[in-house]
């Protein structure tokens, strides 16, 4: 694992013996643009669920990437993006693995079976797993105060969990679980690639790269007729999917964790749930119960002290 962090790690750092941790540029701009990836991200599982009644999961986790893949190579084209040196591939690897096949794939099977609030509920956990892989990843060493507040907020994701969710562990959610550790790593490696290359060029070059699998995987997906049936929601679910959440999602949200850090940025997921379950009551009907709103309360105090510990 210390060699995955060393090969991610700018050239200088990795010529070192030991590279020094990481220590946050502007945790202002940081949380702004965290702020924005998370609200973007918030509306990925009711979009989910508008898409699922329509196109299968592959279909869907194809088509949003090779969406999302052909609006990045116009972008870079554009920009004329240097080609990322040799040292970076491992980490753009990691992030297309984790964030543009794993976390769609598994969250869209999920979602075949649970509502999008189940969903927000159980990947609440995320800001904890990504806290453990940017100290893996990218070695950042959070404070004390700081594992004490993201520790108080999965407790309070995890009774919520309790008091909203199913009463075990599903197959739904064996797939989310799956979800949040490919998502977590695919984090914390875009947010260390994101200190040299910036996040517009980290996604964007990671949506590249998977465009030889993305495009010939759904386009041999496609199927006419259940594409004219699915309606005018699940196109709308697949569309946002790919440019907001598979896009310019990310390009907010690895600017803000390149400059406020991977694990203190990370923690910001943490009122994800909350938005999703806004967005899900909204645009899908779905319930909110009272002791949702008591978490929410909650998790946005854990988020709150999780940024004011040092």
């Amino acid at each position: 694992m210390r060699r995955a962090a060393v090969d991610l790690e700018p050239r200088a750092a990795a010529s070192a013996r030991e590279a020094p941790p990481f220590r946050p540029t502007s945790l202002g701009d940081g949380v702004l643009w965290g702020t924005l990836g998370m609200v973007l991200f918030s509306m990925s599982l009711p979009a989910t669920r508008l898409a699922v009644a329509g196109f299968d999961p592959v279909f869907i986790t194809a088509a949003r990437a090779a969406i999302a893949g052909l609006l990045s190579a116009a972008v870079l084209a554009a920009g004329r993006s240097p080609r990322p040196a040799r040292r970076h591939w491992r980490g753009l690897l990691i992030v297309a693995a984790g964030v543009i096949v794993g976390y769609p794939l598994f969250t869209t099977i999920a979602l075949q079976q649970v509502p999008a609030v189940h969903g927000a509920i159980v990947t609440g956990l995320l800001p904890a797993a990504t806290a453990v892989a940017g100290v893996l990843l990218a070695r950042e060493r959070p404070s004390i105060g700081f594992w004490l507040a993201a520790a108080a907020g999965l407790v309070a994701v995890l009774i919520f969990s309790t008091l909203q969710g199913t009463g075990g562990i599903s197959t739904a959610d064996v797939w989310l679980l799956l979800a949040v550790v490919a998502c977590a790593a695919g984090y914390a490696a875009g947010g260390v690639l994101s200190r040299e290359m910036g996040g517009l060029w980290v996604i964007g070059w990671a949506l590249v790269l998977c465009l030889p699998l993305s495009v010939p995987v759904a386009l041999f997906q496609w199927n006419g007729t259940a594409a004219l049936a699915a309606g005018l929601p699940a196109w709308a679910g697949v569309l946002y999917l790919a440019v907001f959440s598979q896009y310019f999602g990310f390009v907010a949200w690895y600017r803000g964790l390149a400059s406020g850090g991977v694990a203190r940025v990370g923690q910001l997921k943490l009122a994800q749930p909350v938005l999703s379950m806004v967005w899900a009551a909204l645009l899908l009907g779905e319930a909110v119960t009272a002791s949702a709103v008591a978490a929410a309360a909650a998790v946005l105090a854990c988020v709150v002290m999780t940024q004011r510990a040092r």
